[in-house]
């Protein structure tokens, strides 16, 4: 009698399905075994090209981060969290507070705010008849915020991702985090501007990344340069734009990009590029107060004065030995209205230098229009922040870690729980409860009787540092013999003093 086999679609969606044996009728035993060899050979035929339950074909299903995104791996995570420590610990010593805010806003709180970079908004589809954005920094979210609650006055710090749809390149992602710390309400001038800086500053040099400079300028003096060079006010901000591509490309080509792109006269061009190459400490803004052209404009003038008694605070503060005053800065966001500040790493070749750097690790500056944007009755709300280049400062204490060769603990674990005997895993679970009850930060292996050996190189590769070993005789005796790994010493502890042994060791 023939193999019997339905070839019908709803049968073999069954059968690809359930994973169902097919029962055949056969006249003989080789006939049945033959039929069950062509069912399965049919069955590798229709798992190779099944269907996953999102409707690709599962060799053919590419296993990465989405473009511009990455993965952290344990040993960059506790590098991660390091860097966050210092920067989180230096906010509060300010005394700042923290908020949080949507990972997304609607789209017309974005619009406008960010001058040429608004291409690099994500927008969303549209849900529930609301268009919406993923949020681009975290600065104008805190002002959406400010206005909606109608707080006057606030310090706050936020570490939150934000998302940009740039091409990525080496450091540069579309998800990515922000730190930023921000002081709202009406205070006396540079009083915030100088703390912010000092915060920016000792960050810095708690993070050992290295010799840096910050770089300050002001927007007022920036637009009344452009103004009395002869750049209609019409395209300021276009300018500034172009100006803010400084760090990255030669003046020649910023040059080209103004004459050819935004159609500037040539002699204008190049008399604003004499003040745009300058750079230098208080003497540079007293120059400028002095200067025939710029004297004439009050804007400019308004901004030399702060400029001199931010320079007093910062003094005061002990932090002018880093700070550079840098005409071509111009910090392209188009909601800057004062005071502009960047921090950027010195290459050891470029210590002579002081203007060129081998990059920006944080940036801010003053912004006092922008809640007034949101508040129905245009109530202004003055606001200086900083925001520390969190994604660039990982990539480089991931890469100095490398390079020293330092051992990254990945765990905080004070101590292993160990045996020397088979037959003590429940011995061990009260142990370790015990331990975890007096907070002590503790594990063990998750194996009934593994060897002692095997728990030492552990803690060897873990970098665990002490190990809490039991056997027949420490639980007849009521001690544990404590082991330092490093040293290989042991001790023994009586159980009720072992938490405390423990903590004195690892504090």
């Amino acid at each position: 009698m023939a193999t019997l086999i339905c070839r019908s679609t709803s049968c073999w969606n069954l059968l690809v399905s359930q994973r169902m044996v097919v029962c055949t009728t056969a006249g003989s035993a080789v006939a049945a075994c033959r039929g069950v060899q062509a069912t399965r050979r049919v069955f590798a035929h229709q798992d190779a090209t099944a269907k996953s339950v999102h409707g690709e074909k599962n060799q053919n299903l590419v296993l990465k981060a989405p473009k511009g995104t990455h993965d952290v791996h344990p040993k960059q995570m506790a590098i991660r969290e390091k860097v966050f420590n210092i920067v989180v610990k230096c906010f509060k010593r300010h005394g700042a507070e923290s908020i949080d805010t949507p990972v997304f806003e609607l789209k017309e709180i974005l619009t406008g705010k960010y001058g040429e970079d608004a291409k690099l908004i994500y927008d969303l589809e549209d849900q529930g008849g609301e268009k919406l954005s993923l949020r681009y920094d975290l600065t104008v979210p805190f002002t959406r915020y400010l206005a909606m609650n109608k707080i006057s006055h606030i310090k706050r710090y936020q570490i939150a991702k934000v998302y940009r749809r740039d091409n990525p390149a080496l450091g540069r992602y579309r998800e990515f985090y922000q730190c930023d710390f921000d002081i709202a309400g009406h205070y006396d001038p540079m009083i915030p501007d100088a703390e912010c800086l000092k915060i920016m500053y000792e960050i810095l040099s708690e993070l050992e990344l290295g010799d840096f400079l910050i770089k300050v300028n002001d927007r007022r003096l920036l637009s009344g340069i452009l103004t009395v060079c002869g750049i209609p006010e019409s395209k300021l901000k276009t300018v500034c734009t172009s100006i803010d591509k400084l760090d990255k490309v030669p003046w020649d080509k910023v040059r080209s990009e103004m004459i050819e792109e935004k159609e500037m006269r040539p002699e204008i061009v190049d008399r604003l590029g004499e003040f745009i190459k300058l750079n230098g400490d208080l003497a540079l803004i007293q120059q400028l107060s002095e200067n025939p052209l710029v004297s004439q404009n009050m804007l400019a003038m308004e901004a030399l004065n702060d400029l001199k008694l931010l320079h007093r605070y910062l003094e005061i503060f002990g932090v002018t030995d880093k700070i550079v005053f840098d005409i071509s800065l111009a910090r392209g966001l188009d909601y800057y209205t004062g005071v502009i500040y960047e921090a950027v790493l010195l290459s050891d070749k470029t210590l002579q230098n002081r203007s060129i750097g081998i990059g920006s690790v944080a940036a801010g500056g003053r912004y006092d229009e922008l809640v007034g944007k949101f508040d129905a009755k245009g109530r202004k709300v003055p606001c200086v922040g900083i925001s520390i280049g969190i994604e660039r400062i990982f990539s480089i204490a991931e890469k100095k870690a490398e390079e020293s060769g330092e051992k990254i603990r990945t765990t905080e674990t004070q101590v292993l729980v160990a045996t020397a005997q088979a037959m003590h895993l429940e011995e061990k679970m009260k142990l370790l409860t015990m331990l975890w009850n007096f907070g002590i930060k503790a594990e063990m292996l998750y194996k009934k009787n593994p060897k002692l050996l095997t728990q030492l190189h552990y803690c060897e590769s873990a970098g665990i540092p002490l190990v809490a070993i039991i056997g027949d005789q420490e639980i007849k005796d009521g001690v544990v013999r404590l082991r330092d790994v490093a040293t290989r010493e042991e001790v023994e502890v009586s159980k009720e003093h072992l938490a405390e042994e423990i903590k004195k060791r690892t504090s």
